[in-house]
């Protein structure tokens, strides 16, 4: 973390000087409130003569400062920046402990605190937090950038009657008693972790296991249907550590979490979180638990240092994720989501801008889909240019090297080059590093996978997008990944009898499948199809996980004083079950800023 490239501008800290190694949390959930209350204690590592430490804040109420004998430390908390927050500077005055007490405020980015409504039981309200890329410091006073990596230990008191939950080792599964008759949950987590990736959960909570290390929490009333989905987890982990070596983090359990959290997962370490939009019955999406295991090794274990690298997460991650379910459901099904990964980065390589957009080069672009896509195409590149076996060994040799570490875009091809390429001139012309890494657009070398099943499903689309009947379309055996090769494929006007004969035939309009029935509302707002619209109002107040309803407001926005208004009435009306971030995010889509 000393060159250049490693500095985070996202972050008040500077590491150089003072850094965190250590956080023990003892806090408290206040419902009422919509607080966490309590303190920070951290162990810091300072440089000779350093005189201060820098933390990251955003909205804390801070009370006081002491070392760890208790002794009050001077402070100042900085001004506010909107997105960064403000630093708060530590007076450190020779001391090795920090304690802050603080409390969060209502409306905290990472933390969304739910009513008894909004859950599935319907009687007691949950909690949880959503820590990436930089939203824990609005509950932990921290170094919050991923490169400074800290062990941690937490106690947490909620009401009785609920049940918390962390990503890390469950020290007191069922809490202890406290005086004021609520309940304390002890956990710690002995590897040193980017702080992005403390999380909390709380809520009434059930526990089902599903293999020796393996298990699944949600509320009651949603595990059996959780549980199923999810029968193939043990099988998964074992997939994975065949691939690229041993697994961790000792336990690997999944949160499965009311409809407003914000994204498909979170590789949480030891209690990956699940948005439930991902059970349809058939385990048709389970692509998405793969996706977040591979974090454990990708993104857990080698941690982008900043995040303009956030690509060393998950455009390794995707790669490693077909490969998990390629092991485990065989060839054809990875080929399909791989072909399907190729058409998403196509797609948001022209909504850049195009192949010479600065917006399409992997390092220096935080956030968005082509981190995923174009990273995973990158490496796909790379083992069809040196072979399986040999790209395999280097993984995971690469994955050995620099466990608990974080890495740098400039690191990893350093590593690739002195411990893959080898000083081979003509393999390191191939490969063409640098333009993937560095680049707009994509390398002439880009190996596109290419799934035979979905180009029968491009046969049926021409048929039908030619005037051929709903009917004629056979689509009864097909996967969710094939009807969103379909719907996403179809031309964005279609005549309102082709959009009645869809809906009619598939009840599309009533599918409970969230990732077809958002992909067919995209179609239906994108031609102004009136019918679906109450289909539209009961997705948006139901689901808040970003890919499914970002793109359905920024396609009614497309539709000016058609959609707009109808934009606007249901951020009004459902943005009270979005988390903060979505809800942040969708004003800017909805008020053009």
């Amino acid at each position: 973390m000393t060159t250049p490239e490693a500095k985070d501008v996202r972050s008040f800290a500077r590491p150089q000087v003072a850094r965190v190694t250590h956080v023990d949390l003892d806090l408290t959930a206040d419902f009422d409130a919509k607080i966490m209350r309590g303190s920070a204690a951290m162990d810091v590592l300072a440089a000779p003569g350093a005189s201060e430490i820098v933390l990251d804040t955003l909205g804390l109420d801070i009370t006081k400062v002491t070392d760890g004998a208790g002794r009050e430390l001077p402070w100042v908390l900085g001004n506010e920046d909107k997105e960064l927050g403000a630093p708060l500077t530590v007076q450190l005055k020779g001391a090795k402990r920090i304690v802050v007490e603080y409390a969060s405020k209502p409306g905290a980015r990472s933390l969304q605190w739910l009513p008894p409504s909004l859950t599935a039981g319907k009687q007691k309200p949950y909690l949880f937090s959503q820590g990436q890329a930089i939203n824990n410091r609005s509950w932990i006073p921290t170094q919050d950038s991923p490169g400074i990596r800290q062990t941690w230990t937490a106690r947490i008191v909620v009401p009785d009657g609920l049940t918390a939950v962390m990503s890390g080792e469950k020290l007191t599964p069922k809490g202890e008693p406290t005086t004021d008759g609520k309940r304390a949950f002890r956990f710690r987590m002995d590897h040193p972790v980017p702080p992005y990736l403390i999380a909390i959960g709380v809520g009434d909570l059930a526990f089902r296991e599903l293999g020796p290390r393996t298990g699944v929490y949600t509320e009651p009333s949603m595990m059996d249907r959780a549980a199923s989905e999810l029968v193939d987890t043990e099988k998964m982990v074992k997939a994975a550590e065949g691939l690229y070596g041993p697994y961790r983090w000792g336990r690997y359990d999944l949160l499965v979490l009311p409809p407003s959290f914000p994204l498909g997962g979170m590789e949480n370490p030891t209690l990956t979180f699940l948005t439930p939009t991902f059970i349809t019955g058939d385990g048709a999406n389970v692509s998405l638990v793969a996706h977040e295991l591979a974090h454990s090794w990708s993104g857990n274990l080698v941690t982008n240092a900043t995040w303009p690298d956030g690509w060393l997460n998950e455009g390794f991650t995707t790669y490693f994720e077909n490969r998990i379910m390629e092991a485990l459901y065989g060839a054809p099904r990875a080929r399909i989501e791989a072909d399907l990964s190729w058409d998403g980065m196509q797609a948001d390589i022209k909504e850049e801008g195009g192949p010479q957009a600065d917006a399409t080069k992997l390092y220096g672009q935080p956030g968005g889909q082509l981190e995923y896509f174009k990273g995973a195409t990158f490496l796909r590149t790379i083992e069809t240019i040196v072979g399986r076996e040999r790209w395999d060994a280097y993984l995971r040799s690469y994955f050995d090297r620099h466990a608990f570490q974080p890495q740098t875009t400039a690191g990893f091809l350093a590593d690739i080059r002195a411990n893959l390429i080898k000083g081979d001139k003509g393999l390191e012309a191939k490969l063409e590093l640098d333009k993937w890494a560095y680049a707009a657009g994509l390398p002439s070398n880009a190996v596109h996978i290419k799934s035979e099943a979905l180009a029968r499903v491009d046969e049926q689309t021409a048929a039908f997008v030619k005037g051929g009947p709903a009917s004629a379309i056979k689509a009864s055996a097909w996967t969710t990944q094939e009807w969103l090769r379909f719907l996403n494929n179809l031309p964005r006007q279609l005549s309102t009898a082709q959009l009645d004969d869809l809906d009619r035939t598939f009840k599309l309009s009533d599918s409970t499948n969230s990732y077809v029935r958002s992909a067919w509302l995209e179609l239906a707002i994108a031609n102004r199809y009136e019918p679906a619209l109450p289909s539209l109002e009961a997705f948006l107040k139901s689901v808040g996980r970003g890919l499914f309803i970002r793109p359905l407001y920024a396609g009614l926005m497309r539709q000016g004083d058609w959609g707009q208004p109808i934009a606007r009435k249901m951020l009004a009306e459902a943005k009270s079950s979005y988390h903060p971030t979505i809800v942040a995010g969708l004003e800017r889509i909805v008020n053009g800023s």
